[in-house]
């Protein structure tokens, strides 16, 4: 850290914020393989929530990679910073008193550890969105596969690089036995039950 560069408090604290917004706040960080419902799983909490009157935001990795980390690819050290650049993010809107919704492989447990790290204790749920690569090799909804196993996309996880399962994470949702509903009312449950985000919809 340059010297010259100093950490201003803010005025209004996330604790203020919070009570504000008349809800918590936390980053929901889904992760899984490509194709395993992220996005989708992302995008529909995000919705539900909204109607509860809860604000949120998703950072979908996709769309981050066309413009914050757009000079990034998809080497171990790339994908590190690609993690490091949207946890940052995703900590401001902790701070803010919003809910950040991340849609990432992650596929390196120690990159996901350390945004965890980032955040106060309680601010990082990760959510595993769990799939087989059989799976998700059939859904494929990009084509990503396809051009991954004809050596057309190198680094590609699943393939040609490793995913590491989530250790302990708060939430495993299994999409290939449960409806996208099914997974948003469980994520929605967890969160009324630590009185993160209020009951009722």
């Amino acid at each position: 850290m340059k010297p010259s560069i100093v950490w201003h408090e803010a005025a209004v604290s996330k604790e203020d914020r919070r009570q504000i917004n008349g809800h918590g706040s936390a980053v929901l960080w889904f992760t899984g393989l490509s194709g395993s419902g992220k996005s989708t799983l992302a995008n529909a909490t995000d919705r539900y929530l909204s109607r509860l009157g809860v604000n949120s935001c998703v950072l979908d990795g996709d769309n981050i990679r066309h413009g914050l980390n757009r000079d990034l690819g998809f080497t171990e050290a790339d994908r590190k910073e690609n993690i490091r650049r949207i946890g940052e993010v995703a900590k401001l809107f902790v701070n803010s008193g919003q809910f950040a919704l991340t849609a990432l492989i992650s596929p390196y447990r120690k990159d996901r550890e350390a945004v965890r790290r980032m955040l106060d204790e309680g601010d990082f749920i990760e959510i595993y969105v769990k799939c087989s690569l059989d799976e998700c090799k059939r859904r494929d909804p990009k084509g990503l596969y396809q051009r991954a196993m004809r050596g057309e996309i190198p680094q590609f996880t699943g393939i040609s690089a490793p995913y590491e399962e989530p250790v302990s994470p708060e939430l495993v949702l299994d999409s290939e036995r449960w409806s996208v509903e099914d997974s948003v009312d469980r994520i929605l449950e967890w969160l009324q039950e630590r009185n993160l985000i209020p009951r009722g919809g």
